[in-house]
């Protein structure tokens, strides 16, 4: 059982970054990928990135390549989604998950066994 706590949503104004963090309890964090996904009102919940077990392999959507970059601290229990340069349309609410299948799963929702309760941001134009 994997318990995750995200933290650091806000609001923010375009252009600006935020650091969103996820916080997993649990001895066997390490041998879980996490991802991130967000949802925007009236859409569906949709991928954003994800990090290998080891952090030495990442995923993102294109929408946020070479905007956002995710990383973990193992050490810690603790997957981290930086923001930089964000823009309106980046405005949901963004949900840390963990999975321990393949990484040809990792973009796929269906493949996160456990999921926090989400953290909002909000970027204003």
């Amino acid at each position: 059982q994997v318990e995750l706590v995200e933290s650091g949503g806000g609001l923010v104004q375009a252009g600006g970054s935020l650091r969103l963090s996820c916080a997993a309890s649990g001895r066997t964090f390490n041998s879980y990928a996490m991802g991130w996904f967000r949802q925007a009102p009236g859409k569906e919940r949709e991928f954003v990135a994800a990090i290998s077990w080891s952090g030495g392999n990442t995923y993102y959507a294109d929408s946020v390549k070479g905007r956002f970059t995710i990383s973990r601290d193992n050490a810690k229990n603790t997957v981290y989604l930086q923001m930089n340069s964000l823009k309106p349309e980046d405005t949901a609410v963004y949900y840390c998950a963990a999975t321990s299948r393949t990484p040809k799963y990792y973009l796929s929702i269906r493949a996160y066994d456990y999921w926090g309760q989400g953290t909002q941001v909000t970027v204003s134009s």
